[in-house]
């Protein structure tokens, strides 16, 4: 019995033994962190920079490691979004794919038509939304009349901006920019009925709110409001289609990146 013992308890140190030479094999292994040898090792996760040890990255604290961008494989541009709402509004499943890979320069001579088209649809969905007779709800002429056609008389009712207009317009997708003139998307002067100094299509801004603007020249008619939520006696309700109903209640600043304050 004390042969066994013995027996058993050598073979338990040995394997004791071994346990703990893995255990120093796995030390010796261990790479420790230095923030001054020029090499990204231990828990750094940059140039001698990050990790648990080492000064952040961000601040001075060596060089990041980039990843170089992968440019292999096929791609293809998804959206335009010169102005944001006009191509989800007024483009179709049908050519939406096709439109936004086709040349800006094209843009119009081919889509033009296709969106003047779905403007009139819309407008018929909500005539017989109302009861009533889709001849007789139409697209309105806008407020942008001296801004597309010039100021040579006062008012957009002399200026008329057609739904060909407008969708020759809007169909290039594409956000202008007027060196010579304030930049905004929309500004409606002296407002309703004529619209004195308006000027609109000059750029934009972080403080413009341009899906109100692109939804009001669809569907706002001439003094901006056509389709408003109002109650028309003897129609009914119309539905609100001159605002998607979200202010902007951020504070951006006139400096790049232009991120304001956190609210």
């Amino acid at each position: 019995m004390k042969l066994h013992t013995i027996k058993y308890m050598f073979l338990s140190l040995c394997a004791a033994t071994m346990f703990v030479a893995c255990d120093d094999d796995d030390a010796l292994e261990t790479v420790e962190t230095s923030c001054t040898d020029g090499i990204m090792n231990g828990t750094e996760t940059g140039v001698d920079c990050g990790g648990t040890s080492c000064a952040p990255c961000e601040e001075g604290g060596g060089e990041m490691m980039v990843t170089p961008p992968d440019f292999s494989g096929t791609y293809a541009q998804v959206d335009f979004m010169g102005r944001p709402g006009i191509n989800t509004v007024l483009s179709i499943p049908d050519f939406k794919d096709a439109y936004n890979q086709a040349v800006p320069s094209t843009i119009a001579e081919f889509y033009q038509k296709d969106f003047e088209n779905r403007l009139e649809g819309l407008h018929d969905v909500y005539a017989e939304l109302l009861g009533l007779d889709p001849e007789d709800v139409n697209y309105q002429p806008n407020i942008l009349g001296d801004i597309l056609n010039g100021p040579d008389k006062d008012g957009f009712t002399d200026n008329i901006v057609s739904a060909e207009v407008l969708t020759t317009v809007l169909a290039n997708d594409v956000l202008e920019v007027a060196p010579d003139l304030p930049t905004t998307y929309f500004n409606g002067g002296s407002g309703a009925p004529n619209f004195e100094g308006a000027i609109g299509f000059t750029g934009r801004t972080p403080q413009d709110d341009v899906i109100d603007v692109s939804l009001i020249l669809l569907f706002g008619g001439g003094d901006g409001a056509r389709f408003n939520g109002q109650e028309v006696e003897g129609v009914g309700t119309f539905p609100r289609l001159v605002s998607d109903g979200v202010a902007i209640t951020a504070n951006p600043t006139d400096t790049f990146p232009y991120l304001g304050s956190p609210e």
